[in-house]
């Protein structure tokens, strides 16, 4: 009977320490076009995963996507060959992707997983307090 609980105990603290791990999880996802015609444009995440990295030998014209609701989130000009879009001013949810190079107008999705949200930090004051007995 002591070695079940042994196994209980040891399970509830093993979940425990696996929520605590999956608190670090991806900001983002990226779904790659893997045509024959996009290999081209390199584009990838950052180690963090809250930036989108555009690399290409030809010149990149535009950037937009496109969200849930056909909105443009994003609509920039980049006219480089290499081109950084940060994430974190993305609504949550599914974003279709479409960079210009010459001819060609390359199509990929990202999946932001979580709402960017700041922790800011908390301004304390000790205050101390003296009892004098009279």
């Amino acid at each position: 009977m002591g070695k079940y609980r042994r196994l209980v105990m040891a399970s509830i603290v093993g979940l425990t320490f696996q929520k605590k791990l999956n608190a670090q999880d991806a900001f983002a996802s990226l779904e790659k076009n893997y045509n024959v015609r996009a290999h081209d444009l390199i584009h990838e995440l950052n180690a963090t995963k809250d930036t989108l990295i555009l690399k290409s030998d030809k010149k990149i014209h535009y950037v937009y996507s496109i969200n849930r609701e056909y909105k443009r989130e994003i609509d920039t000009y980049a006219g480089s060959f290499y081109h950084k879009v940060p994430l974190t001013n993305l609504s949550k949810g599914k974003h279709v992707f479409v960079v210009s190079l010459s001819p060609l107008k390359i199509v990929f999705v990202v999946k932001v997983l979580k709402d960017h949200t700041e922790v800011l930090p908390v301004e304390t004051k000790v205050v101390a307090l003296k009892n004098e007995d009279k």
